[in-house]
Parts: C-alpha cells; sequence; structure tokens
C-alpha cells in the first residue's frame, strides 16, 4: 500500500503600497497646544437649543475680546429622557401618554485664559435655562 501526502498551499499575503499624492497638512494634537498650560473647560447645557447658540456666541465673543485661544464649540449628544404616564388610572387602564425632555449640550475649551478672561467669563450674565459647568485642567 502506498501512501499519498498532498500538501495544503498557504495563501500568499498580498502586500499592498500606498502612494502618498498630496501631502496633508500636519494637526497638532492637543498635547502641543496645551504643554505647560491650563484649560478652561465649559460645559454648557439647555434644554432649547436656539438659547443655548446664544449663550455660547456670547461666551466665544466675550472670550475673543480678551485675546484667548477657543476650541470649539463641540455639540456633545442631546440627552432624551422619557416618561410614560397612565391616562386614566381605572377604566382606559391600557392608554398611556408620553412625554421627553431633551437636554442640548455643547462644549467649548480656552486654552491659557488670563485673568481678565476668567474675570469677564464669571461677571458673564446668561438667559434662565442654560447651565453651566467650569472646569480648570
Amino acid at each position: 500500500m502506498a501512501t499519498t501526502e498532498t500538501k495544503i498551499k498557504k495563501p500568499k499575503s498580498k502586500v499592498v503600497k500606498t502612494t502618498k499624492t498630496a501631502k496633508a497638512p500636519k494637526v497638532s494634537s492637543k498635547k502641543e497646544k496645551t504643554e505647560g498650560g491650563v484649560v478652561l473647560r465649559i460645559r454648557v447645557r439647555a434644554y432649547e437649543s436656539k438659547i443655548l447658540d446664544a449663550s455660547i456666541k456670547q461666551i466665544m465673543d466675550t472670550a475673543t475680546r480678551y485675546d484667548a485661544v477657543i476650541v470649539g464649540p463641540v455639540p456633545l449628544p442631546t440627552e432624551i429622557k422619557k416618561y410614560t404616564v397612565n391616562r386614566s388610572p381605572f377604566i382606559y387602564k391600557n392608554t398611556r401618554e408620553q412625554f421627553e425632555i431633551r437636554v442640548h449640550k455643547r462644549l467649548i475649551d480656552i486654552i491659557n485664559p488670563n485673568a481678565k478672561t476668567v474675570e469677564a467669563l464669571t461677571n458673564l450674565s446668561l438667559p434662565s435655562g442654560v447651565d453651566i459647568d467650569v472646569k480648570m485642567m
């Protein structure tokens, strides 16, 4: 009896070479921008997007007036809270009503703010319904 051996051929991997036709501009990373500096991170929240955008514009105008470097505004995901309520507790028990609250959010970074910029932002009066969180990083 003769034994037969079969060789299994492995597929050769193809090497794809890419050529660059145009050089992309170098994008500086966040670490390069903030090296040795302070970042003032402002997170703004509101129920209405129009009021939120108006207050963001007001913050940006105040910061640019004092020659601050601004990154943003970055729109964050809208937070949606849904509530389901019975319409009637007894007879029409199976009918329900749904309500939702949408919270719009934006993020602004101010890089290396000086004392005048911080003072101007703290004295800023914004419309009611706008919530602001400020962090020093």
